[in-house]
Parts: C-alpha cells; structure tokens; sequence
C-alpha cells in the first residue's frame, strides 16, 4: 500500500488533512504545561487565555473590549468570551465607558493584582522556555504562525477549500424565480 501526501501512511503519520487536528492537540499540550505551572504557583484556575488581557490591563489600565480585542490580537468576540470567563473568575469586572455608557470597560480586580508577581515571574520563564522549544525545530514556530496567519487573511481557508472542491460537489444552486 502506497500513501500519498494528502493520506495518513501505514504508520499512522497524518496528512495536511489532518492540520486542524493537529493543531488543537499542539495547543492542547502548551496550554496545559502554562496552566499547570499556573496551578503549581498558586493561581489554579488561571487560564493562558487569560494572560494577554491581564498584560495588556497590566500596562496600560483600564481598556474596552474592543480596545484589548486589538491589543491582544484577537476578534473582538473572543476578547468578550475571555474577559466574560475572567469576570466569573473574579480577576476583572466591567464598568460602563464614561463617554459611552454603551461601552464596556474592563478593570482588574484587586484580586487579579495581587497575583501579577507570580504572573510576571510565569510570563519571563515562558518567553525562555518558548525560546528553547523554538530553538529546539527546524523552523521557529512563532514565525510559521504568523506566515499561516498571513496567507489565510491573503486567502481564507474557505475560499481555498471552495476553489479545490470539484464542480459538482454538494447541493444544487437554489433556483431563483422573478
């Protein structure tokens, strides 16, 4: 049996189609070596998620979802589930913009400020620790995410699986009537 590039080989080695997959379980294994170190440090609970936004309200105060949307580089909507998700964990609260009242600004608790030292002591061993892991690959990883980043905003993956499906794939086109 021979395997192509797209097929698992007779070794179990994902193919491409397998990427998505693949990169859940690499965060899956990061993520869970930072919120175990989080846990042995006396913050159980602590998410990574949660770290960009308390950087970010950390240096610069108190900031709109919006605001840490675009300084954590995310979409806004996951800036509102990760800070909705730290509000129930008491490590920030949302009060109404003083010159929109529409607007909500996020503001870490005292709670979240107590636990900057252990987090800024997690965030330095991080960034060496990442540098090891990078300096361990072929190619450092951090700049392969920011590649894969750009050519998916160049050319969505929707778009791209759109072009390779063939002409008669899925449903007909809905019938327009005058």
């Amino acid at each position: 049996m021979t395997s192509s590039p797209d097929t698992p080989d007779t070794l179990g080695t994902p193919g491409p189609e397998l990427l998505g997959t693949r990169l859940r379980h690499l965060l899956e294994l990061l993520d869970g070596g930072v919120g175990a170190v989080y846990a042995d440090l006396g913050a159980p609970g602590f998410r990574p998620r949660f770290t960009p936004v308390v950087r970010a309200l950390a240096a610069s105060g108190p900031a709109s979802i919006r605001d840490l949307a675009r300084a954590t580089g995310v979409t806004h909507s996951a800036a509102s589930q990760t800070v909705a998700r730290m509000a129930g964990d008491g490590l920030v609260v949302l009060a109404p913009g003083e010159e929109d009242a529409r607007q909500r600004v996020v503001h870490l608790t005292a709670r979240a400020e107590s636990l900057l030292p252990v987090l800024e002591a997690e965030w330095a061993a991080t960034a060496a620790a990442a540098a090891e892991f990078e300096a361990e690959l072929s190619y450092p990883l951090g700049l392969l995410v920011t590649e894969a980043l750009d050519a998916l905003r160049r050319r969505p993956m929707r778009q791209r699986i759109t072009e390779a499906l063939p002409p008669d794939a899925g449903p007909e086109p809905a019938q327009v009537t005058p």
